[in-house]
């Protein structure tokens, strides 16, 4: 009888540990990476509702993905002439098949992809986002 009350003693203190709510998106860590194609967006967009609810600034740094968490930090790399820049993740998209992230206007210009308006990259996570 005591070490069938012991285990259910036990078995009541696991169970009063702190709860963590389950994430809301896979909050990876800073080796994850994603190779693909890049696009951007601008002016149709611009002063617009972004999905985590700020304001679009085409001339900002900024992106969107289809699954990191909003406050996400990656460094994307321009595979075609090896340009880098960190972008914050605001926004959800693209929705074009076979595109990884979505730049602001800024964040391509800065990895000049504007003319082509497309560009093979490599993101990597430098800082995880709340999510």
């Amino acid at each position: 009888m005591p070490i069938l009350f012991l285990a259910a003693a036990m078995l009541l203190a696991a169970g009063c540990g702190p709860h963590r709510p389950p994430s809301t998106g896979a909050a990876p860590s800073s080796a994850w990476d994603e190779e693909g194609i890049a696009s951007w967006y601008g002016k149709k967009f611009h002063g617009r509702r972004t999905a985590n609810g700020e304001r679009y600034d085409m001339y900002g740094i900024s992106a969107a993905h289809k699954t990191l968490p909003f406050g996400t930090v990656v460094l994307v790399r321009n595979m075609k002439n090896g340009r880098e820049l960190k972008v914050r993740i605001n926004d959800r998209g693209p929705f074009v098949a076979g595109r990884i992230i979505d730049l602001s206007y800024g964040a391509a210009r800065k990895l000049d992809m504007i003319r082509d308006g497309i560009a093979p990259v490599r993101i990597r996570v430098v800082k995880a986002g709340p999510g």
